[in-house]
């Protein structure tokens, strides 16, 4: 599949990703990418947010594709049940451990658990080493429950500006071949 066959659907996490974030930068250069917008994005309400997630599934016309980070990755993960619409594939970015009582701010913790259920599409799961909202041995635990491939992206902190994740040429390159793999 080509990036152009599919709606891509940029879901950010807590506080959105600004204009340095791979995220924003991806949709800015993908033609048919639009970023899940929310209300409310430092006073993240669960139900919203996967209510937004699933009102842009299922608005989409082509296959679509996921490609979430951080409190983003969980909320479409609680998504799935309401979507109308196939989803033909997720790319899942720094899943925060948001059953983790340690977490900040602690209102996260209202989007824990995570379904554990295989997911319907197939999907790649990228983790850091040193991620603070989330060890690699949780996102290995969570991906292999959902069916998803992990890929150990290092010592790479959060996977967003803040770590020097901006361009991020490398996500770009898995994120390419794992869109290769897709059938429309």
């Amino acid at each position: 599949m080509k990036a152009s066959d599919a709606d891509i659907l940029i879901i950010p996490g807590y506080t959105n990703s600004g204009p340095s974030h791979w995220q924003s930068r991806w949709e800015a250069k993908l033609s048919t990418a639009r970023r899940v917008e929310q209300a409310e994005w430092t006073k993240p309400v669960r139900e919203d947010w996967i209510a937004r997630i699933a009102e842009e599934v299922n608005a989409s016309t082509r296959p679509v594709i996921l490609v979430a980070h951080s409190l983003g990755v969980t909320s479409a993960i609680h998504a799935i049940p309401h979507f109308r619409k196939p989803v033909a594939g997720a790319f899942f970015v720094a899943p925060p451990d948001v059953a983790n009582p340690d977490i900040r701010p602690k209102h996260l913790m209202t989007f824990g658990p995570y379904p554990r259920d295989p997911l319907p599409f197939p999907s790649i799961t990228v983790a850091s080493r040193n991620d603070p909202f989330g060890s690699y041995e949780h996102a290995d635990d969570i991906a292999s429950s959902w069916g998803s491939f992990l890929v150990d992206a290092g010592e790479a902190g959060h996977i967003n500006a803040d770590s020097g994740h901006g361009p991020w040429p490398e996500g770009t390159m898995v994120f390419a071949q794992f869109l290769s793999r897709l059938s429309a």
